[in-house]
């Protein structure tokens, strides 16, 4: 009976990664939507031009990662010794996903006319509620639970301080993102709009994505960890804690997984097609 409940267990703590990977993939028809919206105008010449310039500077601050990841490879040979073999690619990973954060959140403001009076969009015309909140709760549980392992003597003080740090930053970086686009005014009416529309949910999803791959999977390897650690300290009739960290762990690294596919095609830069009503 007690494998019957612990199966049950695991299979409801992998529906939430599930569910995750459906959002996502519903995100992928706004994507598409706010595409062809842009190849339904006729971009001026300087919506062109802004079009090239936005996708360059994500380019341009997107390759920084690399030599973000090469620093926190250097950064874990210091802190951990040999051990830091084990932490090549993550730190090359958190590196990448901080040039994503770091070229939505320094992305220059859009060079055309805004509305007069101000206009501003909606939270939910940007990004779908429960990708953002997703994103938030996962944060927030890769801290609560880092601290509670750091407490606990389960993790040293340099990964406490470093998963603390990136995660810390890492939330920093995709709110200001989130809360530039949100509160910039609208452009004036015309072909201008769909494509300042556009960008603003390219911003939103890349963000998002990033921030939360950046804390679903070390949050999964935290889940496992300590699940492994109160398996081996319990003794008889331990209960299904032990099997729940664990499960849990599972489904959050297998959400990060799948939200760094989508991710990855979030990456390409919006472009001017040839117009749909030519």
């Amino acid at each position: 009976m007690g494998r019957l409940i612990a199966f049950v267990l695991v299979i409801a703590l992998l529906v939430p990664a599930a569910a995750l990977a459906r959002a996502w993939s519903l995100a992928a028809g706004r994507r598409a939507v706010a595409a062809a919206a842009v190849g339904f105008v006729e971009l001026s010449p300087a919506g062109s031009a802004e079009l090239s310039r936005q996708a360059a500077h994500g380019r341009r601050v997107r390759q920084l990662g690399w030599l973000l990841g090469v620093a926190g490879l250097v950064a874990s040979v210091v802190l951990f010794a040999e051990a830091s073999v084990f932490l090549w690619l993550p730190a090359l990973a958190a590196g990448l996903l901080a040039g994503v954060l770091l070229a939505e959140v320094t992305r220059p403001r859009p060079r055309w006319a805004v509305s007069r009076p101000a206009r501003r969009p909606g939270r939910g015309e940007q990004v779908s509620l429960v990708l953002l909140w997703s994103m938030r709760a996962a944060m927030a549980g890769e801290l609560v639970t880092a601290l509670l392992l750091g407490s606990s003597g389960h993790l040293s003080d340099a990964a406490l301080t470093a998963l603390l740090v990136t995660a810390a930053l890492g939330w920093l970086l995709a709110e200001l993102s989130l809360a530039r686009v949100l509160f910039r005014p609208l452009p004036a009416e015309g072909a201008d709009l769909p494509v300042d529309e556009a960008l603003r949910t390219w911003t939103a999803h890349l963000v998002v994505a990033g921030a939360s791959v950046l804390a679903l999977v070390p949050l999964g390897v935290l889940l496992l960890l300590a699940g492994v650690d109160l398996g081996d300290e319990v003794r008889e009739g331990s209960g299904l804690l032990p099997v729940a960290l664990v499960a849990g762990g599972f489904g959050a690294l297998a959400a990060g997984l799948a939200v760094a596919v989508f991710l990855l095609t979030w990456l390409r830069p919006l472009r001017q097609g040839a117009a749909a009503l030519a």
